[in-house]
């Protein structure tokens, strides 16, 4: 089993503007490693070596560890996804995002959709503030608790 190649970019994404200088991940029988002076991917045999930043985790639990090393980068409160699905910023395509950075939301008020069997999902926010930062791309695939939004 290989690791998903989607993970990784948003892990590196993740710890990209932290000061942690290293992480390393297992999964199954694949792992991966980064630093802020390389990125080694590994897979039975197989290396990669690219620049890119990096976290130090517990090895024991990768989605935890990620949710972990998301909350040191981005200060403030996370809203996590509560399913599995497709994220979307908006009800349909060509019509405006339900929130965007730097916008006040009231608890209740929904901030994406998250399409899940072909039912769509309204994500409501879970505190009032500022939403600081959108954590996920539009029409990309979520996993439950993971870390969507960052609010004020």
């Amino acid at each position: 089993m290989t690791m998903d190649i989607r993970k990784i970019k948003k892990l590196i994404e993740l710890i990209e503007g932290s000061d942690i200088s290293e992480i390393e991940i297992s999964e199954g029988e694949g792992s991966v490693r980064i630093s802020r002076s390389s990125v080694t991917a590994s897979v039975g045999v197989a290396s990669v070596n690219m620049a890119a930043p990096m976290v130090a985790t517990n090895m024991l639990n990768p989605a935890e560890t990620i949710n972990e090393a998301v909350e040191e980068v981005h200060q403030g409160h996370l809203l996590k996804s509560p399913m599995v699905g497709t994220f979307y910023r908006a009800s349909s395509p060509g019509t405006a995002a339900f929130v965007e950075v730097g916008q006040a939301v009231n608890e209740g008020e929904t901030l994406c959709i998250i399409e899940a069997m072909k039912i769509l999902n309204q994500i409501e926010a879970d505190k009032s503030g500022t939403i600081k930062k959108i954590l996920v791309d539009n029409a990309q695939p979520v996993e439950y608790d993971q870390p969507l939004f960052v609010i004020e």
